[in-house]
């Protein structure tokens, strides 16, 4: 799948490596949370970028004191109605601060990009044939926003109250 990151399309330089399978020796790779959990020791060890992958069943919590290690953290979105990848963005960037990579990957939709980049996630896997163009419509898609996040963007309410910073 393409990859969009900051604005642009980007080839996506990180290797998945399935459980119990060879790291390749100076690639980054992107592993998941067991794994993580398994190797810890020997992944922060390596020469080369660490990132993890967490199913929406993983929670952040499990790798929030391993942040400052990680340079991509991958959330995946297994259908449209599961939104626990935006709490688990947010949760990265505003409780943690986390500054590194958050990836949405599975059942990214056009209709989610907005929404998904104001909780903080900063690269998407797209569908094939995706636009730039279409990308960026769809992050200017709504010119007034309803709920509060990290973005800083000020809220309805906030707008209609006088109390936008």
């Amino acid at each position: 799948m393409p990859l969009i990151k900051n604005g642009a399309f980007e080839e996506d330089k990180w290797v998945s490596v399935e459980d119990g399978a060879d790291l390749p020796a100076d690639a980054p790779v992107l592993v998941s949370l067991a794994r993580w959990q398994d190797d810890r020791d020997a992944l922060a060890g390596r020469n080369a970028p660490v990132g993890v992958k967490l199913a929406s069943s993983d929670v952040p919590e499990a790798i929030a004191d391993d942040l400052d290690r990680l340079q991509l953290v991958a959330l995946d979105f297994p259908a449209f109605k599961d939104g626990r990848g935006y709490s688990y963005a947010r949760l990265l960037r505003e409780r943690y601060g986390y500054a590194g990579e958050i990836r949405a990957t599975g059942d990214v939709l056009r209709d989610q990009w907005l929404f998904m980049a104001r909780c903080g996630i900063d690269a998407f896997e797209v569908p094939d044939g995706t636009t730039l163009e279409a990308f960026e419509q769809a992050l200017g898609e709504f010119t007034h926003v309803y709920q509060p996040t990290g973005d800083g963007r000020p809220t309805v309410l906030q707008l209609r109250h006088g109390t936008a910073a």
